[in-house]
């Protein structure tokens, strides 16, 4: 296999690892939206989140993970909207805002 074919075989496994791994990483992040809003009786929104940045971080290990924050809006009246951020180091929460 020349070495063109060689590189684009591992780009397109590349993006298509990243596509899945930020499907697991949005549900994980709609559980812990879900779970912050139930924990303090509020309302979750659109039940939905939305990506607002992406880079990389370690972990407690000294791991290389990717760091994903995610927005999402929540009422604690049914009239307003609020905005909150919660942090996801893998799949794991690191921080909710």
């Amino acid at each position: 296999m020349p070495w063109l074919e060689s590189i684009g075989l591992i780009l397109l496994l590349l993006v298509g690892w990243f596509w899945f791994d930020g499907f697991q990483s949005r549900a994980a992040a709609m559980r812990a939206a879900r779970a912050a809003c139930a924990a303090d009786g509020l309302l979750l929104l659109d039940d939905t989140v939305a990506l607002a940045s992406v880079r990389l971080g370690r972990d407690d290990e000294g791991r290389l993970r990717l760091r994903r924050t995610y927005d999402f809006e929540y009422s604690d009246t049914g009239d307003n909207r609020r905005t909150a951020q919660l942090t996801l180091l893998g799949d794991q929460l690191i921080r909710s805002r």
